[in-house]
């Protein structure tokens, strides 16, 4: 059995700190296990590792793994079970272990790159039986922020905004350093790499997709292929499905072309891969039915693969800046997505968006599980702080300037922009902050 123990060390050498070390740290004193989910190459295996004692690679001997489930639960504790989505019947072996022992806490890891779907055409039945509630706590993990692969310093805390600590930092981002660390990504094995050569990595990820995971779920690769150009095309925009079928067309085929609900299976197999990062509508009040009536904005995992999918390099991008504009967006969504997750007080939907019927809007809404809350706008450069700014401004005033609606304020409003080089405070509780400024 591909198992590994603590006399042979399982923790990976020149392992670089993630964000969610933390969080995992956490978890593991407070569930008897731990799964950490995301999408493939952004490190959750390493990561996993190096919390572990022993590790089991269910790919490495899946006839045993669904033969004998508990086979893959030996070992020195905590135990690593990686890839277990390959044997779904492992959720809950898992969840009957924890369950048998009172108390027990930080037994097993499990890693995954895609939630368990039922094969084309059967009836799921070989899915978990139970979600685990209680059991095993759940961690969502990204490609590398700015923070984590060493290109941001870190100086502005969102940790410490939402504490009310801020100091005044300097860094140094120019044009073209964004356009290289967008296309680069976030992923592990390329943060040494030039762009160009990083793009490969983001090419072959979509490639892999589309003629091995989208197959494997009965779908159409050149179906997946047109919905992840779209997706890059439309990034940070809420499109309605008659949008998005629209891009998808093949004028030359004589099909009927794409419906609705075929559009929307796509859409949640690209979600299970962790590959779509939808934002939903946000509302002050916390009951308000806008939360679910607005239509969710939607961003790839990380930027690099919109590039991909677009097919642009990054001298392409430097020749289209409102295309870059885009791009810059998904990586800033990215990184916040990174930084809330790692909050104490981090709700289930960290990131959401606000827009209202009079255009007004803020591009994230990091909202907390204790009702706390901040807007940001993301601007490509300083140039274009002060239209940020003064968005911001409106927005505060509309939501918390009735005292009658008792709607409760921000903690802190800023704009992230991109070329720029002071981390500044405009006025109290509004910053601007150069995406290279920030971290957790």
């Amino acid at each position: 059995m591909p198992l590994k123990s603590a006399s042979a060390s399982v923790r990976p050498e020149g392992y670089l700190p993630r964000t969610v070390d933390t969080l995992v740290e956490r978890y593991l004193r407070i569930f008897g296990a731990v799964e950490i989910t995301g999408t493939k190459w952004c490190g959750k295996t390493w990561t996993a590792l190096e919390h572990a004692a022993s590790v089991s690679y269910v790919d490495a001997s899946l006839a045993l793994a669904k033969d004998d489930p508990a086979a893959m639960l030996l070992g020195e504790k905590p135990h690593v079970i990686d890839e277990w989505q390959l044997a779904p019947a492992l959720w809950d072996t898992v969840r009957h272990e924890v369950d048998r022992t009172r108390g027990l806490r930080g037994a097993w890891i499990l890693t995954g790159s895609s939630t368990p779907l039922p094969a084309g055409g059967e009836n799921g039945s070989d899915l978990p039986s139970h979600s685990g509630a209680g059991r095993i706590g759940r961690i969502r993990m990204h490609p590398m922020s700015l923070q984590e692969s060493g290109d941001s310093l870190g100086s502005v805390s969102l940790s410490g905004l939402f504490q009310g600590e801020f100091e005044a930092s300097q860094v140094q981002t120019n044009a073209a350093t964004l356009v290289n660390l967008a296309c680069r990504g976030g992923w592990p094995e390329a943060i040494d790499l030039e762009a160009e050569d990083a793009q490969l990595i983001a090419r072959e990820y979509l490639r892999m997709l589309r003629t091995e995971s989208v197959p494997r779920h009965g779908k159409d690769p050149e179906t997946a292929r047109r919905l992840l150009f779209s997706l890059a095309r439309t990034l940070g925009q809420a499109a309605t499905y008659r949008t998005l079928i629209a891009d998808m067309a093949d004028r030359s085929a004589e099909d009927e072309g794409i419906t609705e609900k075929t559009l929307a299976s796509y859409l949640d197999l690209l979600r299970r891969l962790y590959l779509l990062e939808e934002l939903p509508g946000w509302a002050p009040p916390a009951r308000s039915p806008k939360r679910t009536a607005v239509k969710p904005k939607r961003y790839l995992t990380d930027p690099s693969l919109a590039v991909a999918a677009l097919a642009m390099s990054p001298e392409a991008l430097m020749n289209d800046w409102q295309t870059f504009g885009m791009v810059f967006e998904n990586l800033v969504v990215r990184d916040l997505s990174v930084y809330a997750r790692a909050l104490e007080c981090a709700s289930d939907i960290p990131l959401r968006y606000y827009r209202d019927d009079s255009g007004l809007e803020a591009d994230v809404v990091v909202e907390l599980a204790d009702g706390r809350w901040a807007a940001f706008e993301v601007k490509t450069s300083e140039a274009r702080a002060a239209e940020g700014v003064a968005s911001l401004r409106r927005l505060r005033e509309k939501i918390a300037g009735n005292k009658l609606a008792r709607t409760r304020p921000p903690e802190f409003m800023a704009v992230i922009t991109g070329v720029s080089e002071y981390a500044r405070k405009v006025e109290e509780g509004l910053y601007v902050i150069p995406i290279t400024a920030l971290g957790a």
